[in-house]
């Protein structure tokens, strides 16, 4: 039973095939380039960008392109103008079948069963005829200039032509145009002659333009060349002018600025001085004030010493119990008469100390009144001892000038001659010795009188300013 299933199903298979590739070579296509005539039982038809099937013996079918047909339309005749004058014209026909059924079956009728050579050649007469005719119309002028107007004619007078044929002119276009005469040639020549002599004509008149123009040019150059001479003396005057009161300003702003810069730099001495007094005064005032602190210390110290005494004293006394139950009382109180003890004995001190150098001031001020009260009395007693006094006070001031030029002295080289006791290294200690040796006759220029009357008067100024006595409180 299930090979009678399968040998059906491969008949049928068969058969199907079969029916396909039957079906397959009676059906016809047409492609977008050409349409697809179909005549029979059934007429005539036109089948255009689709396919039919075709029944044979019954029907059969025919392709006709619908592609551009391009050619030359060149007449072998001359062609004569309206003028008369013979010319040769050569174009190009850009003609194709039309799209529409009617048409399609027109260009069938006309063309099926000619060849394309043949065509062109029926297309090519009809339409030398219509060239013939436009150009018999028109002058050699109209068709040179005016190409594009032949084109448009040719179409408008061979449409209906072609539509008869089922055809139509896409586009018409002379390529090219001459005759046996030279009339074109000749045809250019008077504007060509007017073209030149206009053209020398501006030529000239632009020769002499530029030359009018360089003139003009070369006259304001030099009328403006000589304004800028001027201005240009000018300004260097000016400019110069200018530069020497600038040099005059900046002189004089040197001058009042060195003036302005001297003035405020001794100014700036001065203050100097008068902040280094200042600052030497506040630095005596912090160290009587560092003193005083000091002395502040040890009396802290003094009196926390007495304190740890006592009460190692009454620890030492008192019973183990006792000195145990009162023992926070007893700290909590010293502490507090440590602070009070503190607080009294700072205040104290400082009184001390304020007192003790108010009284050093006093005394010190008092001693140096007495001082100079006595020597004042001793300068009117004896003023050219005072002299000696300053004379004998500034004298080493006076030796150690003279002595500086020795001390810059870096190496000192003797050379001796051999001349006795002057020479070599003696030379240079007897010329010591004799510029110290010249020390007491400068006193004795300087105070107008011999040294031993000045030491003499030495001596009484001695006698009779008081002593302090061993205890450095009176005088003997």
């Amino acid at each position: 039973m299930s090979q009678i299933t399968f040998i059906i199903a491969g008949l049928m298979l068969l058969a199907l095939i079969f029916l396909m590739s039957v079906f397959a070579r009676l059906f016809r296509k047409a492609g977008p380039h050409e349409a697809l005539l179909v005549y029979g039982f059934r007429g005539t038809r036109v089948v255009k960008g689709r396919g039919t099937v075709i029944f044979p013996m019954v029907e059969n079918c025919r392709w006709l392109s619908l592609e551009l047909m391009s050619f030359d339309v060149a007449p072998q005749q001359d062609l004569y103008t309206r003028q008369g004058v013979a010319v040769t014209v050569e174009a190009v026909a850009q003609i194709k079948v039309k799209s529409d059924p009617e048409s399609i079956l027109t260009a069938a009728e006309q063309f099926l069963t000619k060849s394309p050579q043949e065509r062109e050649g029926l297309i090519r007469l009809v339409m030398e005829g219509h060239l013939r005719g436009i150009i018999g119309q028109l002058t050699v002028e109209e068709i040179v200039k005016q190409p594009e107007m032949v084109g448009e004619r040719m179409r408008s007078t061979c449409a209906d032509d072609m539509n008869k044929m089922g055809l139509e002119v896409i586009s018409f276009t002379i390529k090219e145009v001459r005759d046996k005469n030279e009339y074109i040639t000749n045809m250019g020549r008077p504007d060509i002659a007017r073209i030149k002599r206009d053209a020398d004509v501006a030529a000239a008149e632009a020769d002499r333009d530029t030359a009018i123009k360089r003139a003009v040019a070369a006259r304001e150059a030099a009328v403006a060349k000589a304004q800028a001479d001027q201005e240009r003396v000018l300004a260097e005057t000016l400019s110069q002018a200018k530069q020497a009161e600038a040099q005059r300003d900046l002189e004089i702003k040197k001058a009042e600025y060195a003036e302005s810069v001297k003035k405020q730099q001794a100014q700036a001495d001065k203050a100097y001085d008068i902040q280094s007094n200042i600052m030497l005064q506040q630095v005596r005032a912090e160290e009587v004030t560092i003193h005083q602190v000091e002395k502040e210390h040890e009396v802290k110290v003094q009196d926390a010493e007495i304190q740890r005494r006592d009460r190692e004293l009454v620890a030492t006394v008192l019973k183990q119990a006792e000195y145990e139950r009162k023992r926070i009382e007893t700290l909590a109180e010293a502490e507090r008469q440590r602070l009070v003890v503190e607080a009294e004995g700072k205040a104290a001190a400082i009184r001390r100390q304020g007192e003790a150098e108010a009284e050093i001031i006093f005394k010190k001020g008092e001693a140096e009144a007495k001082a100079m009260n006595i020597k004042a009395e001793a300068y009117q007693e004896f003023n050219q001892a005072a002299i000696v006094d300053k004379l004998i006070t500034n004298m080493p001031e006076v030796v150690k000038a003279l002595a500086a030029p020795l001390a810059n002295v870096d190496k000192i080289t003797v050379v001796s001659t051999g001349n006795g006791d002057a020479a070599g290294l003696n030379k240079i200690t007897g010329d010591i010795t004799k510029m110290a040796a010249q020390i007491p006759a400068l006193f004795e220029t300087l105070s107008g009188m011999p040294l031993s009357e000045l030491f003499a008067k030495v001596r009484l100024i001695g006698e009779k300013t008081p002593r302090p006595d061993e205890n450095g409180k009176g005088t003997k």
